[in-house]
């Protein structure tokens, strides 16, 4: 098992990135989460890896920490999930985000996951639901119906879904419970 790669970035694409380790150059499936830590060529980064081994390939994933991995393996657990949609998923939501979806059981906030349908979904909640150790008394709160309305709405106007739920945290906790008041709050975040 290859754990962790360290290298200097050859080349950045959509999906990917190739780093060159010890005179090899190793491309590497990276979530889009990872590009702002993944700047540029010539930049030197670590990731954390997870190889994975088919008959007629040999297919490497990497990661900024060591949570997104773990996450990703655990995605594969649940049948259905292939290496792809996995990254999709952890480019898209964090483990709190995904963990709050999963313990309110809201299928609709999974399926902006490009990829994500809703019987998807609702598979994946159902499957998930053991394997992730939720407690809602740490801090992970389940999003109301207002503030899915607000990232339904922040992501029609073009924003991602990782961006609206970041615009949606920045709303302070006082800020009334009106969807066009916090989405107005959440445009501020972008401003």
């Amino acid at each position: 098992m290859i754990d962790t790669l360290t290298g200097q970035i050859v080349t950045r694409r959509d999906d990917y990135v190739v780093l060159q380790v010890g005179g090899v150059g190793l491309r590497v499936y990276v979530p889009t989460s990872a590009y702002s830590a993944l700047e540029g060529r010539g930049q030197t980064v670590t990731l954390y890896t997870y190889l994975l081994v088919r008959e007629d390939a040999l297919t490497l994933y990497g990661f900024v920490d060591q949570d997104e991995r773990a996450l990703f393996e655990m995605l594969l657990t649940v049948s259905g999930i292939g290496p792809r949609l996995a990254l999709a998923i952890v480019g898209t939501l964090t483990l709190n985000q995904l963990s709050s979806a999963v313990a309110s059981e809201q299928p609709e906030l999974l399926t902006r996951v490009p990829g994500v349908g809703k019987k998807l979904a609702q598979k994946l909640i159902f499957e998930l639901k053991d394997k992730l150790a939720v407690d809602l008394a740490t801090g992970i709160a389940p999003v109301s119906e207002t503030d899915t309305d607000v990232i339904a709405a922040l992501t029609a106007l073009g924003y991602s879904v990782v961006e609206a739920q970041a615009a949606l945290q920045s709303i302070p906790r006082d800020a009334p419970d009106d969807v066009q008041e916090r989405v107005r709050l959440a445009l501020d975040y972008f401003a």
